[in-house]
């Protein structure tokens, strides 16, 4: 399945229907009151969250949305048929934008969240409600209103507790496969990972929590360099990064400051987030070279973690404090609400 994180689409909803001019038949009565019913209300566009979906692929195919005019209304006071509203399902996660003016409409967080984005004109009113003393015989009635038309612009943001940022090939694909059941492509040359990745951590039988491998970030990535550019809207909603270092790099703080130097580009306040820095592919590392990356900078200011996606090793250790943080994060967005 091709992953789509962005689209744009056209909705329309229905006019109201007019109503509806005429007047009873009575018995000796030449014309009698005025019997015009209602015209019916216009569907409106309503966007639904769907936790069965996982991108915005479904765009690509289908850019307009279009709901049913509202009947006109009939005589005997008869209200014309209002038309059905149409839902467009969109993955949980997705920013719905007015392109025209930029403004921001809904934020889709929830399966079975609704948000009508184009309101159904109102039907119009019959000639039964504009006889008076002096006109009892009105022979005019009220058109519909026109229903909306808009542009909108959809941007799905992952629903993702952690966020794994590193450079290409650093390992993040491998770790998500390890601790969750996600199984991303995998291989030993930079991008493999094209779309993010999306795994569920278990722990323990009642508790999990979600983990997000965007494509690796590399410097200039938030001026549209590489690929991560493309991505990092997927870990602005985490509730804590972890930053991936490869062991085996000549220039581990180096690595570090260039990839916190791209998030604050990207968005000052996803350097404010919790984080955790782990080195990973320590497995490979000679007894000398991990003696000499423990006593590195990075360790000492970041209490860095040492990993092995491959060898399990550290993972358990590195869950176990994911889902502190997590479980932190959770408790201090329930006091909040």
């Amino acid at each position: 399945m091709n992953f789509v994180d962005t689209a744009s689409i056209e909705v329309q909803s229905g006019d109201g229907g007019s109503g509806h001019v005429s007047f009873r038949r009575e018995k000796f009565v030449a014309k009698g009151g005025p019997d015009g019913g209602d015209g019916g209300r216009g569907g409106s566009v309503i966007i639904e969250g769907d936790s069965q979906l996982g991108t915005l692929l479904d765009f690509t195919y289908r850019r307009h949305y279009r709901a049913e005019h509202g009947e006109r209304g009939g005589k005997n006071r008869c209200t014309g048929k209002s038309a059905d509203d149409i839902v467009i399902r969109v993955p949980c996660g997705t920013v719905v934008r007015d392109k025209t003016t930029g403004e921001q409409i809904c934020d889709i967080e929830r399966h079975g969240e609704r948000v009508v984005v184009a309101v159904g004109g109102r039907g119009g009113r019959g000639n039964q409600w504009f006889a008076t003393p002096t006109n009892q015989v009105p022979r005019h009635s009220e058109p519909g209103t026109p229903g909306e038309t808009k542009i909108l612009e959809l941007e799905l943001k992952l629903l993702a507790d952690v966020g794994l940022v590193g450079y290409p090939n650093v390992g993040k694909s491998t770790l998500i496969s390890v601790i969750s059941a996600a199984k991303p492509k995998i291989a030993d040359y930079h991008f493999t990972t094209l779309v993010p990745n999306l795994g569920l951590v278990r722990v323990g039988d009642y508790k999990s929590f979600t983990v997000a491998d965007i494509p690796g970030l590399i410097e200039g990535a938030s001026e549209g360099k590489g690929l991560g550019h493309q991505f990092l809207r997927h870990v602005e909603r985490t509730a804590v990064l972890v930053f991936m270092i490869d062991a085996l790099s000549e220039h581990p703080d180096e690595d570090y400051r260039v990839l916190k130097a791209e998030l604050r580009r990207f968005d000052p306040a996803m350097t404010q987030k919790a984080s955790i820095v782990v080195f990973s592919r320590t497995d490979a590392l000679t007894p000398e070279q991990r003696v000499s990356l423990e006593q590195g900078d990075l360790v000492r200011r970041h209490r860095a973690r040492f990993i092995s996606a491959v060898a399990k090793e550290g993972t358990d250790e590195l869950v176990r404090e994911l889902w502190s943080v997590v479980e932190r994060s959770r408790r201090a967005s329930q006091i909040n609400d």
